[in-house]
């Protein structure tokens, strides 16, 4: 607000135009305006005059504003003069006044500069101090901040070429703070390498992870670095990147990085990971050696928003203990032997002693933290970590937990005491490869109590907390049985979302029990269990919401946005026609390999679907055809596998619909009222389909063709141009050429998936001469029968940053191969190489060396792995969790499988084997050229608490 100035304070005119401006172009274009009436200037109607004279008080300019006490109380002519002139931004020189006079300026990531400048060149401290201020507090508070990094630039390239007191400074905590949203501009490659390498340095660096920092660092590099100036030594640029805490990255990312530039970077990094790696989880710090431990704190902020340190399974609660207390710890060589030497004891861990407490240590707190993401940190302990969250994050809502088998579902209970805020959790694992048969469901009476497993036995719990879970994942934790569902249900009883995909040990019973209990459901996934018709009559079963929930339909079935049931036969004909003609609301719907038919899907009457799975079904077209019709939010339709597809309906009673529709009415609706971004297809798709389909699938990422689509080389050459973003492509039983790879490798520049399987090919090498930089994953079956080892390096350079490899039927390769593999693709996660010539022959030596592995699978491909190879492969392989071998590729014709405690982290184990043909009397037809033919698989499964092992006929 601006104050009166008294009586006696002489007036001056201030006469101002803008620079450049011509005398004749404003003589008679002139205003004059006082300050007496600040608060009251019409801005617009001022600014459209080319002069504005100001009436202001001499008194008042000397005391704020420099540049006027120079001008005015010194020795200038102007000193004596009733009237100045000054020449300068219309609009900023106005609020420059009103600045003086103690009125509130809107400053703007537009004007921000201009004030800066402004206030330099007038020398009007209080404007600086609202500029620093704004810059350093306000902007980057905001999500996206106000200042984008096209601003930023030019305000640092300002101030570094002027060097103005603390704006360099400023913009570099500008960029520290904000710097996991700068990562995600084009303008980030363009900042300047001294405004880059000051925001990394900064205490206030804020990013979710250290590979999000490396990946960031890398791409500024790419773009702006030559190579012979990263390897120049003592060079400049290269002392940024000595920032990365290397001990921190994810294995499999630094792994992928020992084929690139960043080589000696990536080097250094493992080696440190398998230092980590070698020191026992219930260390303590100590063994982390005697220098500095800044390199191994997780980098936290006032400003941390996420914590991501997924697949860096050298985390420990050492690490995680270091990394919440203040940095003088790491430093202070007495306060250093204070922590070191205190163990963690965690295998007997007391909560009520535990080292995280503020008796101990004084550990920091991070409200801002909402979000963790510890999957795959297998060394790390559960419990201890529960605790240093509820200290360190007050504020944490979700907590992804997968693949940790040691995150036993009772710790549900201590996370939700400790942690009352978290309403998201992830505990996924692998699903078992084995189908069980559900267990015989218990009698209702005798589950009376809800157990807790931590102590090793059952435990009735009572008085549990209410939580605020609303997203609960459980996916593939087979060990999961129904009086453990139960003891989900009593405590999240605000549950919204639940997926128990995968979970085999469940009934029917079991997860009826509770559908009936956790009333707010509104997606449910649970393919692949037993959810029959127990679980069905739950969902439609009346509901008493009370006053609390009146806009709430009453069922479960009709409040439900997603419903995911594909695999589960115990739901017949008649009860899915109930279930779906309740659910109105229903968003992605989910019901392949069921006994779904036309009668069924007809009686859904929603129109807000935006996912459609039916693949491996009986329906048909026309029914398909009335569903997109009602439903123009489609998004995502898969039909895969499902042969009566272009069939007129049946099996149905709504005569009227079914001779309203015909197949080809799918096509038109598609076309004319959906927008989809990834389709699903097979019986009943051709060339034509796709032509129909073109106004649809502009906006295509994915796209997947199955058996009995016949969609023609010249429609697959096309299929870039008309898909411009796809990003996924898989082909089955399709005709493909060079011609169709070279299409596709060459315009599809953001492809990270290509799958090509039991195709009609007519292909070489040459199709893969382009470079694919994005490619991820690559699945080659039955399709390139002429690769070699020489083609195998071809591939290794066209598509560098491959993490998923699998080939099948490329019998030209052999041992080499491997060196082939692991030099080319070191990275890699998932490696599956079957009937590949004689790969194995010689033994498995340089796959060892692909250490960030989780799944390999290797069969017939030469009779070389030895017995221990199992023992041998989870020792290099830190991450490795699935292994699949065939009793064909055996040395010593057999394999040993580890026990619990050799395993490391390997949870799945598949051992397939052939048939015995003996002296081939009884299979007269079959000859050497012949593949094996599979006669079982054994399978055994580690679920956290036990191994169980079993035989069956499948391959899996």
């Amino acid at each position: 607000m601006a104050s009166s100035s008294g009586d006696n304070d002489e007036l001056i005119n201030i006469v101002c135009t803008s620079p450049n401006q011509l005398e004749a172009e404003t003589s008679d274009n002139e205003i004059l305006i006082s300050t007496a009436d600040i608060l009251s200037w019409d801005f617009p109607a001022i600014l459209s005059h080319g002069t504005i004279k100001v009436q202001a008080h001499r008194k008042r300019l000397v005391e704020n504003c420099s540049y006027f006490r120079g001008l005015l109380s010194g020795s200038f002519c102007e000193s004596y003069m009733d009237h100045i002139s000054v020449q300068w931004n219309l609009e900023i020189f106005l609020n420059i006044l009103k600045c003086i006079y103690g009125c509130q300026i809107d400053i703007t990531p537009n004007n921000f500069l201009q004030f800066y400048e402004s206030a330099l060149y007038f020398g009007i401290r209080m404007l600086l101090e609202k500029c620093r201020t704004w810059f350093s507090e306000e902007a980057p508070s905001k999500v996206p901040p106000e200042i984008d990094l096209d601003n930023l630039i030019g305000i640092w390239n300002f101030s570094f070429d002027h060097a103005y007191d603390a704006l360099p400074e400023l913009c570099a905590i500008y960029l520290a703070k904000t710097f996991a949203w700068a990562t995600s501009s084009e303008l980030f490659v363009n900042l300047p390498y001294h405004l880059l390498r000051s925001s990394v340095m900064q205490p206030y660096l804020t990013i979710e992870s250290e590979m999000h920092l490396s990946v960031a660092l890398f791409s500024w590099f790419d773009a702006n670095v030559h190579l012979e100036e990263l390897s120049a030594t003592e060079n400049d640029y290269t002392s940024i990147l000595k920032q990365i805490h290397v001990s921190l990255l994810p294995l499999w990312y630094a792994a992928g990085k020992r084929n690139s530039r960043f080589s000696k970077f990536a080097d250094a990094s493992i080696h440190s990971i398998f230092t980590l790696l070698e020191v026992p989880s219930t260390g303590s710090i100590n063994v982390l050696g005697d220098g500095d431990l800044c390199g191994f704190r997780i980098r936290l902020t006032e400003f941390s928003k996420k914590v991501n340190l997924s697949s860096c399974s050298q985390i420990t609660s050492a690490i995680l203990l270091l990394s919440v207390l203040p940095s003088v710890y790491s430093t202070n060589p007495t306060l250093r032997n204070t922590i070191t030497e205190l163990p963690f004891n965690l295998e007997h861990f007391d909560r009520n002693h535990s080292p995280l407490s503020q008796k101990f240590f004084p550990t920091m707190s991070f409200e801002a933290v909402q979000e963790v993401d510890i999957s795959k940190c297998q060394r790390l302990h559960v419990e201890s970590a529960i605790e240093c969250f509820s200290v360190s994050f007050p504020s944490l809502k979700t907590l992804k937990a997968a693949y940790l088998l040691n995150f036993d579902i009772s710790f549900l209970h201590h996370l939700v005491r400790k942690c009352p805020m978290v309403c998201e959790v992830d505990l996924s694992t692998d699903i078992s490869p084995v189908e069980q048969l559900p267990h015989v469901s218990p009698s209702p009476a005798k589950v009376t109590n809800v157990w807790n497993y931590s102590s090793g036995g059952a435990v009735c719990m009572s008085n549990q907390p209410e939580s605020n879970i609303t997203k609960l994942t459980l996916e593939g934790r087979n060990e999961l049985r129904d009086v453990e569902l139960m003891y989900v249900a009593k405590f999240c009883v605000s549950l919204q979302y639940l997926n128990i995909k995968g979970c085999v040990s469940l009934t029917d019973v079991g997860i009826a029990r509770l559908l009936y209990r956790c009333i707010r459901l509104e997606s449910i996934v649970a393919c692949g269990t037993a959810f029959g018709t127990n679980s069905v009559q739950a969902l439609c079963s009346n509901i008493d919401y009370g006053n609390t929930h009146p806009k709430l339909w009453d069922s479960v079935a009709s409040n439900l946005r997603t419903l995911h049931i594909g695999g589960c036969k115990g739901v017949d004909e008649i009860f899915l026609l109930k279930l779906l003609s309740k659910m109105h609301l229903l968003k992605s719907l989910c019901l392949r390999d069921t006994c779904v038919v036309d009668r069924a899907l007809y009686s859904f009457t929603g129109s807000s679907l935006e996912m459609l799975d039916v693949s491996n079904t009986m329906v048909t077209g026309v029914v398909l055809a009335y569903i997109v019709c009602k439903n123009p939010a489609l998004t995502c339709l898969r039909v895969r596998d499902c042969r009566n597809l272009s069939q007129q309906g049946r099996n149905t009673e709504r005569g009227e619909i079914s001779s309203a529709y015909s197949y080809r009415d799918l096509e038109v609706g598609l076309s004319k009222t959906c927008r989809l971004e990834e389709i699903s297809f097979g019986w009943g798709f051709s060339y034509f389909s796709i032509k129909a389909l073109k106004p649809a699938i502009t906006s295509l990422r994915a796209i997947a063709v199955g058996l009995g689509a016949s969609l023609g080389e010249d429609i697959l050459i096309q299929l870039p141009s008309t898909c411009p973003i796809l990003e996924s492509i898989v082909l089955y039983f399709q005709e493909i050429s060079d011609s169709v790879i070279e299409s596709i490798v060459t315009t599809l520049r953001n492809l990270q998936v290509l799958v090509l399987c039991y195709c009609l090919s007519d292909m070489s090498i040459s199709g893969f001469m382009f470079s694919m930089p994005n490619l991820r994953k690559l699945q080659l079956e039955r399709v390139t029968p002429w690769l070699t080892n020489d083609d195998l390096v071809i591939m290794t350079q066209s598509c560098p940053n491959l993490i998923e490899l699998s080939l099948l039927g490329c019998k030209h390769l052999n041992s080499d191969s491997q060196q082939i593999i692991s030099r080319g693709w070191p990275g890699l996660i998932s490696i599956h190489l079957e009937d590949c010539g004689e790969v194995t022959t010689n033994g498995i030596h340089s796959l060892l060396h692909c250490v960030a592995l989780e799944d390999l699978l290797l069969r017939h491909n030469g009779a070389g792995i030895p017995k221990n190879f199992i023992q041998t492969a989870a020792s290099r392989m830190p991450l490795l969790r699935k292994v699949a071998l065939d009793l064909c590729d055996a040395r010593d014709d057999t394999f040993d499988i580890p026990r619990s405690n050799d395993r490391n982290y390997v949870s799945i184990v598949k051992i397939a084997s052939c048939m015995s043909w003996g002296d081939g009397s009884s299979y007269p037809l079959l000859n050497n050229n012949r593949r094996p033919m599979h006669k079982e698989t054994h399978v055994v499964v580690w679920n956290g608490r036990r191994m169980a092992g079993t035989v069956i006929e499948e391959r899996v």
